[in-house]
C-alpha cells in the first residue's frame, strides 16, 4: 500500500494557533500554542514570541500546563492564563485542575503567579493603558474568602450532589447548569496589575454570566464591559451589554432589549464608544447586525446596513474612524474595513488570497495582525496592511504543516431546484487518474459556512489523502450569501428546500468527469447529521452513510436538547404538543423504514445539545431493520471529539466503513 500523504497521526501532532496578542510595541506576537502532551493523550498550551518583522518565534513557556489567552500589561509584561502548579514547595493538590493568570516580565525570566483565585480564573483581561485587572472567577456564596478552597472541597467529596432547576436551561453543551443557592456562580473581580486590591464587583451574581460572558476593558482603565444574560419572554437568554465604572465602582446596563443578543465588545482607542453584534431573534429568524454605542449617552447605531453580510468586529484603527470586521462572505472569512463616517465597506484581505481570519489585533503602526488559514494550510499567525486588497503576509510558522500541495480545491456552483446557484468547494488529489468515489460533507449548524478554512475536526484533507474527493456544499442556511439565502432554513422546514439544494449538488457531482458517481458517501454532523439521516430516510443514492452528533425525531428531540427555548424558535414557533404530526413532518423517525444505506452511527455520550439518545434511537432502528449499521459512542467526548486517541479512532472507523462500502 502506498504511503499516506497525510495521516490522522500526523494530524493530531500538529501545533494548533489559538489565540494571539500584540506587544505594546508592536515588535512581537504572543501566540497560544496546543501541541501533545509527552504521553500523547491530551493537549497541553504554550506561549511563543513571534516577531512583527518576520523573525523566527521563539517559544516562552513550556511544561505540560495549558499556558493559554495571552494579554500584556501596560508595561509590556505578559499575562496569561496557566494551570501551572505554584512556585511555592506546598501547592495544594488540586492546583493544576485551576487557571490562574501567571505573568511572565517584560525584562525576562521565569512566570510568577498573579491571582490565587479559590476556584481558579476563567477569563481575565488587563487595560492596556492603566492600572487594571480584571477576572471572571467562580465564587461560592456567603462563604468568606479564605474558606472558599476549603468549601468547594468539601461539598464535593460529601454532597449533596442533588441539582434542584425551576427553569430552563439546565445543560450547556457538556455540562449541567445549576440554580443551588449554596453553589459557585461566576463573579466579575478587578485588581490593580499587580494582583492586589481584590474587589468583587458583582457580588449578588447567580445566573447572569453562567454562560460564555464576555468582557472588555477599555484602554485607559476607567470602564469595563460585560454581557449579561437574563430569561427572555421566549424562553431564550437575552444577553444585554452592563458598564462597569471602575473608578466609582458602579454599574449600568448599556444596551438591552428584548429578544436580542450582544456580543463580541471592543472599546474604541479613546473609549468613548463601544463596538458590539447584535442578534436579533424571533419566530420568522435570526439576524445579525454591528452596532457602535456611545458610552456616555448608550445612543447605539447599526453600521453598513446596506451590506448583508454578518459581521464581526475585531479591531478599531488607531484614529478610531474604521472598524476592522471579519464575514462569512461567499465560502471567505476575509477582512473587511468599515467607515464610521460613511458606513462604506472595504475589503483588507486579498479577495485572490480567499481563506478564513480570526482574531484580529491592531498594532501601533496600524498593521493588522490575526490567525489565518485555508483549505490546504493550518492556522498560522499573518499580518495585513490597513488598505485595500491586501495580500496577507505571513510570520514565522508554528503549526509545523507543511501546506498540501499535494492536493487542490475547486469552487463551484450548482443550480437548484429554484434556479438559487448553490457553492460547493471539492477537494481532491491533485495528480489523480481516473474517476475518483466521493464524500458528501454537510456542515452543522444549519446557520454556518463551509468555507476555504482549517478544520481541526472534519479535515478533508485526511480523506483526500486517502484517496477520495470531498465535495462541501453550502445550501440554503449557510451564512455568507445573504439574509434571505439563511432564512431559507429557519422554521420547521429542514428536510425541504436544504435537501433539494444538496441534492443538486449530489447531481452536478455526480456528472463529473473526475468523480465516480456511483461510489458516493454522505456524511455530516450535527445539523449535517440530522440532514444524513433525512437523506437514509428519502433516497438510497449512496453507498453508505455516517451520521454523527444527529437528530432523529424533532419531536423527540425537543426536551432533551440543552436549549428548548431556542429550538420552538429555530422550528419557527412549532412546537410538537400542540400538533405532533406537523412538527414531525421532516423528523427522519417517521420514515426509518425506508432506509436501506448502511451507515455508522457516531455519538459522544457527553452530548447535551444533540444527546446520545438520539444516536441509540437511530442505530436500533436500523438494527430492527436489518440495515446494515455500526454504533461509535464515545464516553468521555461531547458534541465534539477533542481527545487526541479518541481523534484517531474517530477517522479510522470512518475511513475504514468508507472504505469497506466504496473501496
Amino acid at each position: 500500500m502506498a504511503q499516506l500523504k497525510y495521516t490522522v497521526e500526523q494530524h493530531i501532532a500538529l501545533k494548533r494557533v489559538t489565540s494571539i496578542a500584540a506587544s505594546p510595541d508592536g515588535t512581537w506576537l504572543a501566540v497560544a500554542v496546543q501541541r501533545l502532551d509527552q504521553e500523547g493523550a491530551k493537549y497541553v498550551s504554550d506561549i511563543w514570541k513571534v516577531p512583527t518583522d518576520g523573525g523566527p518565534a521563539v517559544q516562552l513557556t513550556r511544561g505540560d500546563s495549558k499556558d493559554t489567552a495571552p494579554c500584556f500589561r501596560r508595561d509590556g509584561a505578559l499575562g496569561f492564563l496557566s494551570n501551572r502548579r505554584p512556585n511555592e514547595l506546598k501547592a495544594d493538590e488540586d492546583a493544576d485542575k485551576r487557571m490562574q493568570v501567571w505573568l511572565l516580565p517584560a525584562e525576562g525570566g521565569e512566570p510568577r503567579q498573579l491571582t490565587d483565585e479559590p476556584l481558579g480564573v476563567e477569563a481575565f483581561r488587563f487595560a492596556a493603558a492603566a492600572d487594571r485587572l480584571l477576572v471572571f472567577a467562580p465564587v461560592l456564596p456567603n462563604v468568606d474568602f479564605d474558606k472558599q478552597r476549603e468549601t468547594a472541597a468539601r461539598q464535593a467529596k460529601g454532597g449533596p450532589s442533588a441539582r434542584h432547576f425551576t427553569q430552563q436551561p439546565v445543560r450547556h453543551w457538556d455540562h449541567w447548569l445549576h440554580q443551588n443557592p449554596d453553589r459557585a456562580n461566576t463573579h466579575l473581580i478587578l485588581y490593580d496589575d499587580a494582583g492586589g486590591n481584590r474587589i468583587d464587583l458583582t457580588p449578588q451574581a447567580t445566573r447572569e454570566f453562567a454562560i460564555e460572558p464576555e468582557l472588555a476593558a477599555s484602554d485607559d482603565g476607567r470602564y469595563a464591559a460585560v454581557t449579561r444574560r437574563t430569561p427572555g419572554k421566549d424562553r431564550v437568554d437575552d444577553v444585554s451589554i452592563l458598564l462597569f465604572d471602575l473608578q466609582a465602582k458602579t454599574s449600568r446596563v448599556l444596551a438591552q432589549a428584548e429578544a436580542t443578543t450582544f456580543g463580541a465588545l471592543r472599546f474604541s482607542p479613546d473609549g468613548k464608544y463601544l463596538a458590539a453584534s447584535r442578534g436579533l431573534r424571533s419566530t420568522k429568524g435570526v439576524r445579525e447586525t454591528l452596532s457602535v454605542i456611545d458610552v456616555a449617552s448608550g445612543a447605539m447605531r447599526d453600521l453598513a446596513t446596506a451590506w448583508d453580510r454578518w459581521a464581526s468586529p475585531g479591531a478599531w484603527s488607531g484614529d478610531g474612524r474604521r472598524l476592522y470586521v471579519t464575514a462569512d462572505d461567499e465560502g471567505d472569512t476575509p477582512v473587511f474595513a468599515i467607515d464610521l463616517a460613511t458606513d462604506a465597506v472595504t475589503r483588507i484581505s486579498a479577495a485572490a488570497a480567499g481563506g478564513t481570519h480570526d482574531d484580529l489585533t491592531r498594532l501601533p503602526d496600524g498593521r493588522i495582525a490575526c490567525i489565518r488559514s485555508t483549505l490546504l494550510d493550518a492556522p498560522e499567525c499573518y499580518l495585513l496592511e490597513p488598505r485595500a486588497d491586501t495580500a496577507p503576509r505571513p510570520l514565522a510558522r508554528l503549526s509545523g504543516f507543511t501546506p498540501a500541495d499535494w492536493a487542490q480545491v475547486e469552487r463551484v456552483t450548482a443550480p437548484s431546484t429554484d434556479g438559487t446557484p448553490i457553492q460547493s468547494f471539492i477537494v481532491k488529489p491533485k495528480d489523480a487518474n481516473g474517476r475518483l468515489p466521493a464524500l458528501l460533507w454537510i456542515h452543522g449548524g444549519p446557520i454556518g459556512m463551509s468555507g476555504d478554512g482549517w478544520h481541526w475536526r472534519w479535515n478533508p484533507l485526511l480523506a483526500v489523502a486517502a484517496g477520495y474527493a470531498v465535495v462541501q456544499p453550502n445550501p440554503r442556511g449557510s451564512t455568507g450569501f445573504g439574509q434571505k439565502f439563511i432564512d431559507g432554513i429557519w422554521g420547521n422546514v429542514w428536510g425541504a428546500q436544504c435537501f433539494q439544494d444538496i441534492m443538486a449538488v449530489a447531481d452536478a457531482i455526480q456528472t463529473r468527469a473526475d468523480i465516480d458517481g456511483g461510489r458516493m458517501t454522505a456524511m455530516g454532523g450535527s445539523f449535517g447529521g440530522y440532514m444524513t439521516n433525512w437523506i437514509g430516510t428519502q433516497t438510497d443514492r449512496f453507498r453508505c452513510l455516517i451520521t454523527h452528533a444527529s437528530i432523529t425525531g424533532l419531536s423527540t428531540f425537543t426536551g432533551v436538547t440543552d436549549h428548548p427555548g431556542w429550538w420552538y424558535l429555530e422550528m419557527g414557533g412549532e412546537n410538537p404538543y400542540a400538533n405532533p404530526e406537523s412538527f414531525d413532518r421532516y423528523s427522519p423517525w417517521r420514515f426509518l423504514s425506508r432506509w436501506k444505506t448502511p451507515t455508522l452511527v457516531i455519538h459522544g455520550e457527553l452530548d447535551y445539545r444533540c444527546p446520545i439518545g438520539e444516536g441509540l434511537m437511530l442505530f436500533e432502528a436500523l438494527q430492527y431493520h436489518g440495515v446494515p449499521s455500526e454504533l461509535l459512542v464515545f464516553p468521555d467526548e461531547n458534541h465534539w471529539i477533542l481527545k487526541p486517541r479518541n481523534i484517531v479512532a474517530w477517522y479510522s472507523h470512518v475511513l475504514r466503513f468508507i472504505r469497506e462500502h466504496m473501496g
